[in-house]
Order: structure tokens, then C-alpha cells, then sequence
């Protein structure tokens, strides 16, 4: 981080003059000794005050800058510190390798084995608009990171590690000059483009390690030279292009292109990986045969177009397994194109990979059959030919038989019928309010389609605290209907449903919203024990605290009993897809985690303990929740709240930042409940308050025994994380730079409500935990947050100028454009957005 500091100081000196430099450096000083005083604060404040908007600009710039190389150094250095931690005589915790032995010691091997035979990993990536990156800044800030690496290379000579150290201030000067905020919308082509080369840096290559490393964990020894012992249960799906919730340019042919799209990227991702496996597998005629099956398919492909067959034997003399593979790679290249060899599905290519495998076992080659060409197997048993699903959404209110909606459904098939059913087959019912809606899907598609409809899997979806009690009645008027019932005797009586964290949150409170979520998981899971179902809850939750965010794999643990069942799957938005997936590294430990946590919420054992602790304390969990809630309701039920929060929060501005395709609000309305939750997020952590992530739970807490409250911290999973995830979201909150954004509201009454509020939270949270402050027992992050806050300061500072600004009528759209660049910095330096 000094290093980075350094270049950067030294390209502000260059680019703006040492005044800039200087003016970066007296805000920084002011801001770190304001932290112990009023006096110095004010002095920032002033100082502030007196540059002109250009000035305030640039230092914005400067500080923005800084946390985008801060968060950079950060992820190396978790990198780093993962691969040292790897090299150990034990396992890493949370590791597959440590959850398979903790858990073969408890449940025995074969128990194990089936755990695993069952497993359901299913993230999903949205288009949430909570990256508030340009994308030519993430790219950016990549290309510091690649020559970071260069200059910490410790195999690297000193005139590499010069080179590296000119180019990384190279990169750095174009970081600075690369202009942080649009200047067009952002489409969801953009947005499906972004997401999709996730799939191409981190995930296509992360996947099959995964898959070996449990693989080897569950036999050391024979992983590599034997059956894979793991199934590939890791599954990919995406909202982006599909998403028609609230989106108006989400179209059907939106959607159909983002499915070329995805397309695109995975037949190159294939055909790369066939064609590298394909040129090295060598094993000639002689020590390594080909079986019977693959003979007669050489043969067959021979008599079918021998000018080809003939160019392979040729460039591959005697060497049937090459041949053949090199074949699945032109074929590949034939499916992108649309060749006339095109695959029609993933499974036409699965069974020639397997196929491959089998006459390389048969000839005694099982280290050649089990390991590359094992994880080309499981590359493609996972993204298939479509690299992630494209689930659909729509609002329930919006499914009248309009020429659009119709669209959709004929995209769907003709997407079914080039890529298979599994490219896109979901469709979920947003709001969903009874089986009529649901019932009312599968009609539009017979209509659309004249009777020949898409697979269809119709889910609903429960956002509201009313939505969320009554869904299992919705689903027992699901089971009535025969196009449901169909699917149930073709899936194995498989059904899923999701739960909506983010509006469920807003309506009530973070506190009452998690409890409510747990009420609805819990009967759920009973409904399906009853009905013979094989139930999957999709948790729709977001990055922030606020949302449902935080710790995946502690939210794991967290769930109601029986709700895993082995299958776990979760929205993943915005910052969040970039920080858990752009690093090989860091994507593989995240996904490690998420599966470790999902084998352990599985087994009777660990379900059992968290049934007794539900059991035991539902009278306090009661308690806490009516007075959360009460609390919640009577700040956001105040007379004219909606005026009140747009005067001391950005939130009109935030929607004019670009950051998404998709509108703030929905049909346009001024309504809190027309508001979506991610801005809501978005502009309370904007404030340094994260409301969103702690508002009401103090007075749940203060009308509780504190003696039950700590018994159930120290019991409860469900307890435990609602109080870290709360004391993370007070962590980042800033109560004096938070009353300044109050202030600029005029109503006293509500600024000290929430600062009340504020302070009976934080009071009760240390109270219940026993620490003496927050996050004292996870020093690093602490101590992360702690260094970055006065650095936030300084933006809070420049921010607050802005807006009060705006607020009296000045300042224009230079204020504006102060304040949007402030945003941008901020949400770098608190790691979230919405």
C-alpha cells in the first residue's frame, strides 16, 4: 500500500502540480486529527469550503483513486495470504478438505459420500445496479493489479522488477486520468458483457479445481486414477437480460442476445480447452488402444466427411484419443458458428467427453482419463453449452397477454432449442400473491407457443412479510395445478421457491425481517417433509448488510433446519460479483466456503442443535422483534418521511449516476414503497449511517432479558449472525459525520430518533456480545475499517459540500457532478453499495 500510495502521489504531483498534492495532504491530516476533535473538523470543513468546485474535484479524484489502489492491495495481499496459509501441514479452515475430514469423522465415509452426491451449489448473478465502476475503471484498476504482480515476483530478475515498477506507474497515471463517472446510460448488453467475463478470468478455470479438491479430500490417494467420487454441483444462472422487473429495456430480444452472448464466451472457453487437452494427449495406437465405441465413432465420422477425418489422422498419425478430441474441439467451433455439426445440447457433447474417458480407461490410461480430460467433463457438465442460465423475471402485476410478454416465452423455446433446456427455463413471479399468478405464466406460454410450450419451471417469489406467511398456502395451490404437477413426476418431485431479502427488510426493519425470513424457511422446509418434495429456497439476497449481505457462509449456517437439504441457492449483485469472483483465489476460497457451509447445515447433527435453540428462544426472539419493528415503522411512518430522505440523503441524485439499466424506482412513483431497496442501501451507507443494516434493533435488544439475549448469542446461529452482520453495519457507521447529513433535513426531532436509535444499538450489541467495543474480536477488520474511515472522511467532507449545496440552490451541475464523483469514492471506500 506504500508503494502504491507513493506512485499515486507522485502522478497527482505530476498531473494537477504540488499545490494538489498539497491540498490532498492537509485534508488528510485534518480529517485523521478531526477524529479526536471538533476544532479540527472544522477546520477540514472550512478548508473544504474554500476551494472552487474544480479543486474539490480533483482532491475527489485523488482520494477516490486511492481506495480503488487501497481495495487492490487488499485483495493481493488476501491472495497472498490464502496461498501462504495453503502450504501448511493442516488444511485451511472452512476448506473442502477440512469440512470432508471433520465430517467423515462424525458421519462416517459412506454418509459423506452421500452428502456429497447430493450437493447444490447455485449462484446467481444480477444486474442490482451496486457496482458504481465504470467498467473502464475496473479495467483499469485490473492492469495495476497485473503489473503489482510483476513487481512482487519474488522469481522475478531486477530488470523485470524495474520494467514492472515503470509500467505500474504507467497504469497508475491512466488510472487518474480515466474519468470516474458515465456519460451514457449503462445498457444490459454492457451489463451481460461484464458479468460474462467473470466466466472467462476466474470461473471456468476455478470450477474443476474445486471439483478435484473435493474429489481429493474424499480419497487422497486415488484422486486422479479412479471415477470422479464428486458430481458437478456447481450451477451457474443470471438475471442480466432477463431481469424484466421494473426494467423496460429488458426486451425479449435483449434477452436473446445476452444468451448469444453467454454463448459466445463458453463455445471459446470449450473448444480452447478441448483443442489445448486434445493437442497433448499423444498416447499412440499401440500403448493406449481405442475402445470399440470410439473406433466405430472414427469410423462413422470416416464415411461421414473424410476430407476432415483425413486432415486429423493426418496431423495426428496413430493417435485415435487425439484425433477424436481435436474433433470435439471443431466440433465446438461448429456449434458457435452454427455449422452444420453444430452439438443440439450440452449432453450430445458430455457423452462424447465421457465417452473419450471410458476407451482411456479401458486401455489402462486412468491417470490421462481422470485428469484433464475429467476436468473438461465437469467444465461442461457445469456451463454446458449456455455458460449460465438465464432465469426470466417479471413482476406479477405485469403479466397480461401483451405482445411483449408473449415475446418472451417464444425467446425462451427457440433458446431451449439451440442451447437445451437448461439455457433458460426459469421463470420467476415477483410479488408473487397466489397460485393464480403462477397458474397464469404457464397459460401465457401455451398461448404464446400454441400449446407447445418451453420447459418451464414457474417460481414464486415472496418479498413482503404478509407474502412471506402465507407461502405455504400459495404452495399448496401450486401442487393443485397440472402443469406444476408434470413437472414434479419429471423432476423427481423437485420444486423451488425464493424469498426476497431486500423488500422484506425495507418494509420492516433489518431485525424483524431476519426473524421473519427464518419463520418462513423454517415452515417451508416442514411443508416440503410433508408433501414429498425436494425443496430448493432461492435466497434473494444483496451485497449490503442491509439487504441480506454479509458472510456467505456463516448466512449459510444460519438457515432454518432442514431448509439446506444439501442445495443452496443465492443472488450474488453488483461489487459483490467483482469482489468474491475477479481473483482465481479469492473465488475459490468463497465458493470453498459457501460448499463447506452447505455440507455442514445438512447433517442431522448440526440441524438438531439449531432446532432446540429456535425451540428455546422463541419467546425472546418475539420480544425483540414487536419492539424492532414498532421502532422501525415509527421512523419510516413519520409525517412527510419520503421529503425528509430525499432532503438529507442523496437519493435523487444516485438515480441520475448510470450505474444500472434499471429505474430507482418503480412505475416512477415518490413513494417509500415505490423506492427499490438497493438505493435505499445505497444512500444510507452514502450517509455513513447504514441504517438499513441496524435501525431497531437496539430497542429489541433493550426489551429483552440481557441474560436470554446473551444465552441466545452464544446458542442460536440465527441470533448470532443478526448481531455480528448489525455490529459490522455499526462498525461503518460514523455517528458525527451521519448527524451532519441529518442536519441538512430541518426536522430535529427525526435526527435525534435516529441517533437515539443509534446509541441505544450500538449500547445493547456491545452489551449482548460482551465486547468492550465493535469488532473486537475480529481484529483485521477492524483494524481495516479503523484505517479507512478517516480516508471516507475526507470524501464525507467534500460530499456533504456538494449536497448542501444542491440543497440551497447553488452550485449547479458542477455541485452534482462533485457530488457523484464523491459517491463513487465513498462506495470504494466502505467496500459496498447497495
Amino acid at each position: 500500500m506504500r508503494l502504491l500510495g507513493a506512485l499515486l502521489g507522485q502522478v497527482i504531483a505530476e498531473q494537477g502540480g504540488k499545490s494538489l498534492l498539497h491540498d490532498v495532504e492537509r485534508l488528510r491530516r485534518l480529517v485523521i486529527a478531526a477524529r479526536g476533535s471538533s476544532t479540527q473538523e472544522r477546520a477540514a470543513e472550512h478548508l473544504v469550503a474554500s476551494w472552487s468546485v474544480e479543486r474539490a474535484e480533483q482532491v475527489a479524484r485523488a482520494f477516490t483513486c486511492y481506495f480503488h489502489l487501497a481495495n487492490l492491495a487488499e485483495e493481493h495481499h488476501r491472495a497472498r495470504v490464502l496461498r501462504e496459509r495453503d502450504h501448511g501441514p493442516e488444511p485451511l479452515p472452512e476448506s473442502l478438505a477440512a469440512t470432508t475430514r471433520q465430517l467423515s469423522r462424525q458421519l462416517g465415509r459412506r454418509r459423506m459420500q452421500e452428502l456429497v452426491k447430493g450437493l447444490e451449489v447455485h449462484p446467481v448473478f444480477t444486474a442490482h445496479p451496486t457496482e458504481a465502476r465504470r467498467r473502464a475503471v475496473v479495467t483499469a484498476i485490473r492492469r495495476v493489479g497485473d503489473q503489482l504482480d510483476r513487481v512482487n515476483d519474488p522469481t522475478a530478475s531486477t530488470n523485470e522488477r524495474v520494467e514492472g515498477k515503470r509500467r505500474l506507474l504507467e497504469e497508475i497515471d491512466l488510472l487518474w486520468r480515466t474519468g470516474q463517472l458515465r456519460s451514457t446510460q449503462l445498457l444490459p448488453l454492457d451489463e451481460v458483457r461484464a458479468v460474462a467475463s467473470i466466466f472467462d478470468e476466474t470461473l471456468f478455470r476455478a470450477v474443476p479445481e474445486i471439483y478435484r479438491a473435493l474429489d481429493r479430500a474424499l480419497d487422497p490417494a486415488g484422486s486422479g486414477r479412479r471415477p470422479s467420487l464428486v458430481p458437478a454441483f456447481l450451477r451457474f444462472g443470471s438475471w442480466v437480460g432477463g431481469d424484466r422487473d421494473g426494467n423496460p429495456a429488458i426486451t425479449p430480444a435483449v434477452t436473446s442476445e445476452a444468451m448469444e452472448i453467454h454463448a459466445e464466451h463458453v463455445l471459446i472457453a470449450l473448444e480452447n480447452a478441448a483443442t489445448r487437452i486434445g493437442r497433448s494427449l499423444t498416447a499412440d495406437a499401440l500403448t493406449t488402444p481405442a475402445s470399440p465405441a470410439l473406433r466405430r465413432r472414427l469410423s462413422a465420422l470416416r464415411r461421414l466427411d473424410p476430407r476432415r477425418q483425413a486432415e486429423l489422422e493426418k496431423r495426428s498419425p496413430g493417435e485415435p484419443h487425439r484425433q477424436f478430441l481435436l474433433h470435439v474441439a471443431e466440433r465446438l467451433r461448429g456449434t458457435r458458428l452454427r455449422s452444420e455439426d453444430a452439438y443440439r445440447g450440452a449432453r450430445e457433447l458430455i457423452a462424447d467427453l465421457v465417452m473419450l474417458q471410458a476407451s482411456l480407461e479401458s486401455a489402462g490410461a486412468q491417470r490421462i482419463a481422470f485428469g484433464e480430460v475429467q476436468h473438461l467433463i465437469w467444465q461442461a457438465q457445469t456451463f454446458g453449452l449456455h455458460l449460465a442460465e438465464l432465469e426470466i423475471r417479471q413482476h406479477s402485476a405485469q403479466l397480461s397477454p401483451t405482445t411483449d410478454v408473449l415475446d418472451i416465452f417464444r425467446t425462451m423455446s427457440r433458446l431451449q432449442e439451440r442451447f437445451g433446456a437448461e439455457a433458460s427455463r426459469r421463470f420467476i413471479v415477483s410479488f408473487t400473491r397466489d397460485a393464480a399468478d403462477i397458474a397464469g405464466v404457464y397459460r401465457l406460454a401455451d398461448l404464446a407457443c400454441g400449446g407447445a410450450a418451453p420447459v418451464l419451471d414457474v417460481i414464486p417469489l415472496f418479498e413482503t412479510e404478509a407474502a412471506l406467511r402465507s407461502a405455504t398456502t400459495v404452495l399448496d395451490g401450486m401442487l393443485e395445478l397440472e402443469p406444476v404437477q408434470r413437472r414434479l413426476e419429471a423432476t423427481g418431485r423437485r420444486l423451488e421457491v425464493m424469498i426476497g431479502y431486500s423488500d422484506s427488510a425495507k418494509e420492516i426493519g433489518p431485525t424483524s425481517a431476519s426473524l421473519a425470513l427464518y419463520e418462513a424457511q423454517s415452515a417451508l422446509a416442514r411443508w416440503a417433509s410433508t408433501h414429498r418434495i425436494r425443496l430448493t429456497i432461492f435466497h434473494g439476497r444483496g451485497g449490503a448488510l442491509g439487504r441480506g449481505g454479509g458472510p456467505a457462509n456463516r448466512a449459510v449456517r444460519a438457515q432454518a433446519p432442514g431448509s439446506v437439504a444439501g442445495r443452496f441457492k443465492v443472488t450474488e449483485q453488483g461489487e459483490v460479483i467483482f469482489a468474491r469472483y475477479s481473483n482465481p483465489a479469492i473465488a475459490r476460497r468463497h465458493l470453498e466456503q459457501v460448499t463447506s457451509a452447505v455440507l455442514e447445515a445438512s447433517t442431522r447433527p448440526v440441524q438438531l442443535r439449531a432446532e432446540r435453540a429456535a425451540r428455546r428462544f422463541a419467546g425472546v426472539a418475539a420480544t425483540v422483534n414487536a419492539a424492532a419493528r414498532q421502532a422501525y415503522r415509527t421512523l419510516v411512518e413519520s409525517p412527510d418521511f419520503e421529503s425528509w430522505f430525499a432532503r438529507v440523503s442523496p437519493i435523487d441524485e444516485l438515480s441520475r449516476m448510470r450505474i444500472g439499466s434499471r429505474p430507482a424506482r418503480r412505475a416512477g412513483g415518490r413513494t417509500l414503497e415505490d423506492l427499490r431497496a438497493i438505493p435505499w442501501v445505497f444512500a444510507w451507507s452514502q450517509m455513513r449511517l447504514n441504517l438499513p443494516g441496524w435501525y431497531g434493533l437496539g430497542s429489541g435488544i433493550a426489551a429483552a432479558p440481557l441474560s436470554r439475549l446473551k444465552e441466545a448469542y452464544r446458542s442460536w446461529p440465527l441470533f448470532n449472525v443478526l448481531l455480528d452482520n448489525a455490529e459490522m453495519s455499526l462498525a461503518k457507521t460514523d455517528r458525527l459525520i451521519a448527524a451532519r447529513y441529518l442536519a441538512l433535513g430541518r426536522r430535529p426531532e427525526l435526527t435525534a430518533r435516529v441517533l437515539n436509535e443509534y446509541d441505544l444499538t450500538l449500547k445493547g450489541v456491545l452489551a449482548v456480545t460482551g465486547h468492550r467495543r465493535l469488532l473486537e474480536d475480529r481484529r483485521v477488520l477492524s483494524w481495516a475499517i479503523e484505517l479507512r474511515n478517516p480516508y471516507v472522511d475526507a470524501l464525507s467532507q467534500l460530499q456533504l459540500r456538494a449536497l448542501h449545496e444542491l440543497r440551497e440552490g447553488r452550485g449547479g451541475t458542477r455541485a452534482e457532478r462533485l457530488l457523484l464523483l464523491t459517491v463513487n469514492g465513498v462506495a470504494a471506500g466502505i467496500q459496498n453499495t447497495g
